[in-house]
């Protein structure tokens, strides 16, 4: 089959749809009528195919053609059709949002399978497809760490050692270069169900530190050590080039997809469009002011709800005494979107790391914030720290949190019922409701969902429920003060959680209602409601 990897079905709205396909060769795909040529990078062959003409409130079932042969759905096969359903009045007012983070690849090896557990979406999706159409999910959200490319299954230990052309500088235990990331790719998508899943429900993806390196952009001192080794410059070129291709073009909407550029460079350059991204990769991780990078940040308009996914891993400013979550060129933008004209009921916030973590833990980013910021061995010792324990969540980030807790407290004011914030990374789940300074009537929450299929260390569970105790929470907020941090702009109660074990999220919206349901699996194609928690209420 000349079929590599997909279809994945991208953006889709009232009438357009974006499928995503890797193919062996340069090749026309064909969906429904509408076309797209393949481009070309490192020797293998992508297309984002532009769906057009599709009626509103319809499901279509689709099939993909490469070159006039079809290739997909597979002449066998024990998934219903790959369908499209496009957006529309009937279901202007209704969203169910799947989401979570951290999916580690399947694996061979029984006892790291033990450990590794159920994958939840692997779950969900057998279950999907034992359901009606009309209850499959509306949006996949995959909040990073899609692949793992600091973290490689024994089969990726062997295909990079049994490399030739690999270069002697590179590490034996990592991924470099976008030949290997593709394999990842390859590895995590094609399993069947997450295939079939990611062929049916429109998916929104964004990239956490494991899809490049563990901390990648924690602070200035993580990026000198990176940029000291001899084979970084490499990876992250691959990195962010590998993103761009298998994540990032299919979260554009049409309109902003043929204003791209860079999208309208590669697609217009014959050849090898290697050179092209290399170049797009250097000016996303050179630190800007925003004008002249790559903006990872997007927007999805679902119906009466609004979805806005903010790149909080690759956007970071750190150098020059900086220290920022987000440039103020690409926060601009968020807000602007985030206030942009149109009916919004439900207002959903995508960022891979949480915006509202266990109050302890909170303070103690910003409080080790401060302290590396200090010169001397003190300095050192907290950035240290801050590497060690990965504080650097947006609490850690102190200014950029408070321009977002400013941001989601006047969008509170401006009519929404609701504003939820979704995130993943963390390695445990649970809901808490935010109390914004305004006293605004829309319900505010943070909404974490972690890991998809992942192993946990044995400090999470101690760590994270004494984070959320309200003792010692008071203590590390007199802790912070102490140190000179300001108080914290709003207070926040835990609903439900923490959570452990692999688990997967729905954020369900039914008009003014919402509501998030966790659940984790029971087997492969079974999963047991563990929290429920009714957003309006």
């Amino acid at each position: 089959m000349s079929l590599v990897l997909g279809p994945v079905l991208r953006h889709v709205d009232e009438t357009t749809a974006s499928v995503w396909v890797q193919t062996e060769h340069a090749a026309t795909v064909s969906v429904l009528g509408c076309e797209a040529r393949t481009f070309e990078v490192s020797g293998h062959h992508y297309a984002l195919v532009p769906v057009t003409g599709l009626a509103p409130d319809s499901r279509i079932a689709y099939d993909v053609e490469i070159d006039g042969e079809r290739v997909w759905p597979p002449a066998t096969s024990p998934f219903p059709p790959s369908v499209i359903r496009t957006r529309g009045p009937e279901s202007d007012r209704s969203n169910r949002i799947v989401f979570g983070s951290c999916r580690y690849p399947k694996v061979a090896d029984p006892s790291i399978a033990a450990g590794l557990g159920i994958d939840a979406l692997d779950a969900y999706a057998a279950r999907m497809a034992k359901r009606a159409p009309e209850e499959y999910a509306d949006v996949l959200l995959l909040l990073g760490d899609q692949v793992y490319a600091d973290e490689l299954t024994p089969r990726n230990r062997r295909r990079i050692a049994g490399r030739r052309d690999r270069h002697p500088d590179w590490p034996d235990e990592e991924i470099v270069g976008f030949d290997e990331y593709v394999e990842l790719y390859r590895d995590s998508w094609t399993d069947p169900e997450i295939r079939w899943l990611m062929s049916t429900v429109p998916t929104a993806m964004i990239f956490d530190d494991h899809d490049v390196r563990d901390d990648w952009n924690t602070s200035a001192s993580w990026r000198d050590e990176m940029r000291g080794t001899p084979w970084w410059r490499d990876r992250i070129r691959a990195g962010i080039a590998s993103y761009w291709v298998y994540q990032h073009i299919g979260n554009l909407r049409p309109d902003e997809l043929a204003s791209n550029p860079d999208y309208r460079k590669i697609l217009e350059h014959d050849g090898d469009t290697w050179p092209l991204l290399v170049e797009l990769a250097d000016r996303a991780d050179a630190e800007t002011d925003g004008a002249k990078g790559v903006r990872f940040s997007f927007r999805w308009d679902l119906g009466r709800s609004r979805f806005i996914m903010i790149d909080s891993r690759n956007g970071r400013i750190l150098e020059g005494g900086e220290h920022l979550m987000l440039a103020d060129a690409e926060f601009d933008w968020i807000e602007a979107q985030v206030a942009a004209p149109g009916p919004v009921e439900h207002l959903v916030i995508g960022t891979s790391i949480p915006w509202l973590l266990p109050h302890a833990i909170g303070e103690l980013e910003t409080v080790n914030e401060i302290a590396s910021g200090r010169p001397g061995w003190r300095g050192r010792l907290a950035e240290r720290i801050r590497q060690a324990a990965d504080l650097e969540h947006w609490a850690a980030f102190r200014a950029s949190f408070d321009r977002l807790t400013a941001m989601i407290d006047k969008a509170a004011a401006g009519g929404p019922v609701t504003v939820s914030v979704v995130s993943g990374d963390v390695h445990h789940s649970y809901a808490a409701r935010a109390d914004l300074p305004s006293g605004a009537t829309a319900r505010v929450h943070q909404l974490t969902c972690s890991p998809v299929h992942n192993t946990m260390s044995w400090m999470i569970k101690p760590g994270f429920r004494l984070g959320w105790s309200r003792t010692v929470g008071r203590l590390a907020s007199r802790w912070a003060a102490r140190v000179g941090a300001p108080p914290m702009p709003l207070s926040w109660n835990r609903l439900a959680g923490p959570l452990f074990g692999n688990m997967i999220a729905t954020l369900d919206i039914d008009g003014a209602s919402a509501a998030v349901v966790f659940e984790q699996p029971r087997t492969a194609a079974t999963l047991t409601e563990k929290a429920r928690v009714e957003l309006t209420s």
